[in-house]
């Protein structure tokens, strides 16, 4: 008799963020929910932000690592998140998905310079899985600024999901986004957008059990780092009639599972890796430390690394970039790497003297300084005291930080508190994230694409910046 039901699996993945431990579990598990769909079709996903430059497999290949993963794995259509976007040049990104075998789909991603997609992005795709066309377009976050500078431009996204949805509705029986925009812009896209059957999210790695239906719209997401995957399962009667969800679920995956081809590869991809990253990128005659909690060499040689890149008076990082001390002796690219992983750029901006000093108060305190941070391309784990250069704060250990325990000083006079200064420090704190008065700054100018271990690189190569970071900043008015 011949079959009339039809059904399709959409199985998808998001923000694995180039942990490789668990692309070859995660393989595995698609290989198990390919065999539970048996002879009916199967649509693979991915959300963006495969790729992540803290992991060495991805910083020692240029993100060719993750590409053979997405190959290996056999996904039919990606889109990218900012991971993607912005911490890779328009020339690195050519060359990376030129050898991607399936298509990158964004729809509000430009080149400047021609006002159309790259020649290997595309808009929207036409999937045909047994008859059954499937349309699929996708966004990611439009962090326009950054993209800017890089050469891109970044579309409002639901303007441009709209134009796409409208153009494929009347030619697809599904209509899938994938967006790298969060949760809440997913939610509104689905209460706006019709006929799409669902919004395969990412960006704020959000794990929904089972879809949330808004407006007939699936809305899912399937958490962070390879955790989980996230399936669906369409049906209709026959050919001709509307397509129905009948079953959504997100999978844990078992890190235990293993897949005979991405193992190996993912070991090969590693070993490449380390040894580019071998690259001496300075010699040390002596260890600098650092103390998270309050001001130490290392975090010193930060803020001149910062202020040095920015030409400005002042500037102020976060000690918890770095992730341990810099050692003695040869110091290679990838030793810089595992000690300052996060994607963070340094900015400019003008800054009120007492926004500086409220950050610089707070740096005192153990709420801030042992603050957990997450997301905003930090990789670290803990917020950290604030390193400068450019200032002088006198304090007194024995009085709480708010009671006016500190005399700041910039080239020798008194901190204005009314007065504006050029600083330069770092992008995420733009977000209002961790010391949330220097997002009160005007003017913002990002400094892309150089990396905060960029900067420590050419810092450390500067004669005398070892001697300079060992002088203090902070010093004790009991001293």
């Amino acid at each position: 008799m011949e079959r009339t039901l039809q059904r399709l699996t959409l199985i998808h993945t998001n923000d694995i963020h180039s942990h490789f431990e668990m692309m070859s579990p995660i393989a595995a598990e698609i290989a198990n929910l390919k065999a539970a769909a048996g002879e009916e079709p199967v649509l693979l996903l991915d959300i963006g932000d495969h790729m992540d430059r803290a992991a060495v497999e991805t910083e020692g290949t240029m993100g060719q690592a993750n590409i053979d993963m997405i190959n290996l794995t056999g996904y039919d259509a990606v889109t990218i998140g900012n991971n993607e976007g912005l911490t890779f040049s328009r020339e690195i990104l050519s060359a990376l998905y030129a050898g991607l075998q399936c298509p990158v789909v964004c729809s509000n991603i430009l080149e400047s310079a021609t006002g159309e997609a790259p020649g290997w992005m595309k808009r929207h795709v036409i999937l045909e899985k047994d008859g059954i066309k499937i349309g699929i377009t996708g966004a990611t976050a439009a962090f326009a600024s950054f993209y800017g500078l890089l050469g891109w431009e970044a579309l409002d996204p639901e303007q441009a999901l709209r134009e796409q949805c409208e153009l494929l509705a009347p030619q697809v029986d599904l209509l899938i986004i994938l967006s790298h925009l969060g949760l809440p812009a997913d939610q509104r896209l689905a209460e706006q957008l019709q006929g799409v059957h669902a919004i395969l999210g990412g960006h704020t790695h959000h794990m929904l059990e089972t879809p949330q239906m808004i407006n007939g719209t699936a809305v899912c997401g399937a958490g962070k780092f390879g955790r989980y995957i996230g399936r669906l399962i369409f049906e209709r009667a026959h050919a001709g009639t509307a397509f129905e969800l009948v079953s959504g679920r997100c999978f844990t995956v078992d890190p235990s599972l293993t897949e005979e081809v991405l193992a190996p590869a993912a070991a090969l991809h590693l070993q490449h890796g380390l040894e580019v990253l071998n690259e001496t990128a300075a010699i040390t005659d002596r260890e600098l430390s650092l103390d998270t909690e309050g001001e130490s060499p290392f975090g010193n040689l930060l803020a001149q690394a910062v202020r040095r890149f920015t030409g400005t008076p002042i500037s102020l990082v976060n000690s918890g970039q770095l992730l341990g001390p810099l050692p003695q002796g040869t110091i290679t690219a990838g030793m810089l790497h595992a000690l300052c992983p996060s994607p963070v750029n340094a900015c400019i901006i003008q800054l009120k003297g007492e926004d500086i000093r409220k950050a610089l108060e707070q740096s005192r305190t153990e709420a801030f300084y042992n603050k957990a941070i997450f997301g905003y391309g930090f990789r670290g784990k803990l917020l950290g005291s604030l390193a400068v250069d450019g200032l002088k704060i006198l304090y007194d250990p024995g009085v709480l930080p708010y009671d006016n325990g500190i005399a700041v000083f910039v080239g020798g006079e008194p901190l204005d508190d009314r007065a504006v200064y050029s600083v330069g420090t770092l992008d995420m704190f733009t977000f209002r994230i961790g010391y949330e008065s220097l997002a009160d700054g005007t003017e913002p100018l990002y400094l892309l694409p150089h990396f905060l271990r960029d900067l420590l690189r050419m810092e450390l190569q500067r004669p005398g910046s070892l001697d300079e970071c060992a002088v203090l900043r902070w010093v004790s008015r009991s001293v």
